[in-house]
C-alpha cells in the first residue's frame, strides 16, 4: 500500500500543474492585447474647430496612435463641436470623438443607443471674455449686448444658452446672438464687432493664450447662483459643476485671481458595434500617451487611468473595459 500514495501524488501533482498553466494561459489570453499584431485599416475621428483644444488633441493622439499602430489610418475631421460630434459618431460619420458629457445627454438622435464611452479626459471650463473696459461684470449684464455663443452644433452652444437661461436672459430676445466659436471670436472681440463671447474648453486654450498677448481681456465670472438655477433646469445639466478657473489658467488676464465658472468633463467615445481589439488599442495609446501630449496641451496631463473609466452618461465599450481591467492593481 505504501508504493501507491507516491503514485497517487505525482498524479496529482501532474494534473494540478496542467491546471495551473491553462490557467495561466487564460489570464494571459485576457491581460495581453488580442492578437500579436496591432489593428490595422482606416478610423475617422472627429475633432472640433481649429483654433480649439478638440482639434490640437485630436491631432496628437493621431501622431500616438502611428507609433503604436503605423498601419492604422486616422482621419481628422474638424467640426463645431461636441453636439456635431456626438451625431457623427451616433450615425457612423465618425469613429471616435472627444465631447462634452452634457451633449451626450441632451442627444436623442438615430443612434443613441449605439454610443459607448472609452475614457474620461479631462474637464472643459466655461470662459466668458469681455474687453477689459467692458461695463459687464456679470452674466445678467449681457442684456442688450452682441454676444458670441458658439456655433450651432457646438457644445458651447449648449452651454451659452442654458447659461444664460439661468441669468433670465432669452437668447433671441434680450442679447444679439453670434455664431462665433474660438476661431473667430477672439478677432470680432479685438474688432469691437462684438461685446462678448462664450467659450468653453480646455485650460489653456490657445486661442485665448494668443488673444491675451495682444489684447487687454477678462473674463467675467460665472457664480453659484447661476450653477444653482443650472441644476434647477434638469437633464443635462446635472453635468454641470461649479469650480474656480485656477490663477495659473491665463496668469497676463488674471493677474493671481481665481474666476469662478462651471466645468463638464470631456469624453472619448465611440460605438458599441466598434471592434473590441482596436478601442482596446486605442484607450491603452489614450493613457499611455498623458505626458506626451499634455507637454503640448495642458488639460491633457489630467487624464488618469484611475478616473477615465468613469464615462457616465455612457457605458463603457467592451474594448475599453477590457484595457481597465488588464491594469487594475
Amino acid at each position: 500500500m505504501s508504493r501507491v500514495f507516491p503514485r497517487i501524488g505525482r498524479r496529482r501533482a501532474l494534473q494540478g500543474a496542467a491546471a495551473g498553466f491553462v490557467a495561466f494561459g487564460l489570464l494571459l489570453w485576457w491581460l495581453l492585447p488580442l492578437g500579436d499584431a496591432p489593428p490595422s485599416g482606416t478610423i475617422t475621428f472627429s475633432t472640433g474647430t481649429k483654433a480649439g483644444v478638440y482639434q490640437e488633441y485630436g491631432r496628437l493622439l493621431r501622431a500616438e496612435l502611428d507609433k503604436d499602430m503605423p498601419n492604422l489610418n486616422v482621419r481628422l475631421l474638424t467640426s463645431d463641436g461636441s453636439q456635431e460630434n456626438v451625431a457623427r459618431v451616433a450615425t457612423g460619420k465618425a469613429d471616435f470623438t472627444i465631447t462634452a458629457a452634457d451633449a451626450v445627454q441632451t442627444y436623442t438622435g438615430p443612434g443613441a443607443a449605439r454610443l459607448r464611452g472609452v475614457a474620461r479626459l479631462y474637464d472643459d471650463y466655461v470662459q466668458l471674455v469681455v474687453p477689459r473696459d467692458s461695463d459687464v461684470r456679470s452674466v445678467a449684464d449681457l442684456k442688450g449686448k452682441r454676444v458670441a455663443i458658439g456655433l450651432p452644433h457646438s457644445g458651447v452652444r449648449l452651454i451659452a444658452n442654458r447659461v444664460l437661461k439661468a441669468a433670465d436672459i432669452d437668447a433671441k430676445k434680450d442679447i444679439t446672438p453670434m455664431a462665433d466659436g474660438i476661431d473667430t471670436g477672439p478677432d470680432r472681440l479685438k474688432r469691437g464687432e462684438i461685446d462678448a463671447f462664450f467659450w468653453s474648453g480646455g485650460l489653456p486654450t490657445a486661442g485665448l493664450e494668443r488673444l491675451s498677448a495682444d489684447y487687454a481681456f477678462r473674463f467675467v465670472p460665472i457664480g453659484t447662483d447661476i450653477v444653482a438655477k443650472l441644476h434647477d433646469q434638469g437633464g443635462a445639466s446635472r453635468y454641470y459643476r461649479a469650480t474656480n478657473m485656477p490663477e495659473s489658467a491665463y496668469p497676463v488676464v488674471q493677474n493671481g485671481a481665481t474666476v469662478a465658472t462651471i466645468a463638464v468633463s470631456n469624453l472619448l467615445m465611440t460605438r458599441k458595434d466598434m471592434d473590441p481589439r482596436l478601442t482596446e488599442w486605442v484607450t491603452r495609446t489614450v493613457l499611455k500617451s498623458r505626458d506626451g501630449i499634455g507637454a503640448h496641451v495642458h488639460s491633457a496631463q489630467l487624464v488618469d487611468v484611475r478616473t477615465a473609466i468613469y464615462t457616465d452618461p455612457l457605458a463603457l465599450h467592451d474594448g475599453a473595459r477590457r484595457y481597465y481591467r488588464s491594469v487594475k492593481p
